[in-house]
């Protein structure tokens, strides 16, 4: 563990020394959203939006007044980890999972380290963890530790179950991060309506694997999440064609969907250095929503 920490922290020092240059902008705003909280009220002004009207305020007879706001001290950080049997996919310790839960464990820290509130949930087709957002050293090696030596109990995959449960666990408007391969169906609109709620971020991660498979004829491939034995010709062709013409549209699509939607999006494979397209996410972050990130 202690190896592990000190892998991450470099990580997060190297995001860090890249986004505080001056040419990125400030690392403060990366994971500062557009959440607001109730201030005060005060009297009516020429010019005021109607829509920030209090009316039980001003049903009491002495005026109309509207609310005000002032942005939130402490932004809520949540990381929405996909921890399913698919994720078992890539090179001894640069699968799927390995990458996603040091992706989280990075992230974690950095966002801890500006005082940010920080939950993890992890899930397959049920909620396998929930932690609960804290701050502090004490709930960093907490949050590793559980993150680390998560194992999941269901093998399958519902991306559409998962996120209808943290748009119950996550009350207030927060900066969330998904993060799946994303080999699933039927999760648009609850994507939309988390996308809606908080201020989203989708880290897509891939591995070769799935989409250049080697010729090696007709073989046996498990299904990870089923648990079935599937035969296909590997040598063929148009398998090939149609089985990473059915990823790359998957991507595309994902791509497409966060864009209408305005949500940061990024594709990540295992078998690069993820901390470039991170630091450039970050960039996009201090300028604008809504960009995906590619290599």
């Amino acid at each position: 563990m202690k190896e592990l920490i000190k892998k991450l922290r470099n990580y997060e020092i190297r995001i860090r020394k890249a986004i505080n240059s001056h040419r990125h902008g400030n690392f403060r705003s990366v994971f500062k959203g557009s959440g607001l909280e109730f201030d005060d009220v005060r009297s009516y002004q020429y010019g005021d939006d109607v829509r920030s009207i209090d009316w039980k305020v001003t049903a009491k007879g002495h005026g109309t007044f509207v609310k005000t706001y002032k942005e939130e001290r402490e932004q809520s950080i949540y990381f929405i980890l996909d921890v399913s049997a698919s994720q078992e996919i890539g090179a001894p310790n640069k699968q799927k999972i390995d990458v996603g839960r040091e992706i989280c464990g990075v992230l974690a820290l950095s966002a801890l380290k500006e005082s940010s509130q920080v939950g993890v949930i992890g899930f397959s087709d049920q909620l396998e963890m929930y932690l609960r957002s804290g701050k502090g050293h004490r709930h960093a090696a907490y949050l590793l530790k559980n993150l680390f030596e998560l194992k999941s109990k269901s093998k399958k995959t519902s991306i559409r179950r998962s996120i209808q449960t943290a748009l119950k666990l996550i009350k207030k408007r927060s900066v969330v991060f998904l993060i799946s391969d994303f080999i699933d169906k039927d999760y648009e609109q609850p994507l939309k309506a988390l996308i809606r709620k908080h201020d989203v971020v989708i880290i897509h991660l891939s591995d070769r694997r799935e989409t250049q498979l080697p010729k090696l004829g007709i073989i046996p491939v498990l299904d990870k999440e089923s648990g079935k034995t599937l035969w296909v010709n590997t040598s063929s062709e148009a398998y090939q064609k149609q089985y990473g013409q059915m990823y790359m549209q998957n991507s595309i699509a994902l791509d497409q969907f966060c864009r209408s939607l305005q949500a940061n999006y990024v594709d990540i494979d295992t078998e690069e250095d993820y901390v470039p397209k991170l630091i450039k996410l970050f960039k996009i972050r201090n300028k604008s929503k809504g960009k995906s990130v590619h290599a």
